[in-house]
């Protein structure tokens, strides 16, 4: 007898496993270490990878493959932002692109590697507003540097959403990651990985500690380093079904500009 099994109180059917990889160190985290005031400089925008970064996809991935966890994997969430498409190819790509930056190699599928899909999401995405290195590329230039990466539920081709004079605040993140998870659960993998920005996935985080103990909940909603992985199992503990149908990613686009606007008023 399974007595794990027995003893959960949930269905696998309605529980994901999730795993959440914040990116490897960008440009603008060196940078922004030395002179907080960088983080507005235009020279930052889209910020790739150090090398530093790049070490660490590369040390992630083998950590990745030793553990039996890239086997196991059936979809890959990433922001859309450089350095954060670069971590998600470098660590869950194909074994060309393990250096996590070389762009030339992206598209190269060596044979026998079964990668897991990875599609761009924009409501995972950083901060909004103010400093450059959080605007992203047009579809079209994400789409010739990353060519395995499914962007098919971008909004739109240009960054419309990113405003040079308001940051986000807080309580949109919130909003934000409340319908990125509503998302998620519109997906039928149950092994998957979000690769994202810090205060995102401690927003994340947040949103799936609502139930925990306060205790439990600061001890999980800690800072992440760059290109740490955290695992956990949620479940859906509503009475509902879910259905994909639902929550579309154009519902979803509406659904966060109502909240918004909710948010600001």
């Amino acid at each position: 007898m399974n007595t794990t099994a027995a003893q959960f109180p949930y269905p696998w059917q309605r529980c994901k496993i999730i795993h959440l990889v914040r990116h490897g160190q960008a440009m603008h985290n060196v940078e922004g270490d030395k002179d907080h005031n960088a983080l507005l400089s235009p020279h930052l925008f889209d910020a790739q990878l150090s090398p530093l970064g790049l070490q660490q996809v590369c040390k992630l991935r083998k950590e990745v493959h030793a553990r039996g966890l890239f086997k196991r994997i059936e979809l890959v969430v990433t922001s859309p932002l450089y350095r954060t498409m670069q971590t998600a190819i470098g660590v869950f790509g194909n074994e060309s692109s393990a250096d996590g930056g070389n762009t030339d190699n992206f598209s190269a599928k060596p044979g026998g590697l079964d990668c897991p899909q990875i599609m761009a999401v924009e409501l995972c995405r950083d901060r909004l507003g103010v400093r450059p290195c959080d605007m992203r590329r047009t579809v079209s230039e994400c789409e010739a540097l990353f060519p395995s990466i499914d962007f098919s539920m971008m909004d739109g081709e240009d960054d419309s959403v990113w405003n040079p004079d308001i940051r986000e605040p807080e309580e949109e993140i919130a909003a934000r990651m409340v319908l990125f998870m509503n998302w998620l659960w519109t997906r039928p993998e149950q092994e998957i990985v979000i690769v994202s920005h810090g205060i995102i996935l401690q927003q994340i985080l947040k949103v799936l500690g609502n139930d925990c103990h306060q205790a439990v909940s600061s001890a999980l909603c800690q800072r992440f380093d760059n290109c740490e992985l955290r695992s956990v199992v949620i479940v859906d503990k509503s009475p509902r079904a879910v259905d994909s149908t639902l929550c579309s990613s154009r519902d979803v686009a509406k659904q966060q500009h109502v909240l918004r606007e909710e948010v600001s008023n």
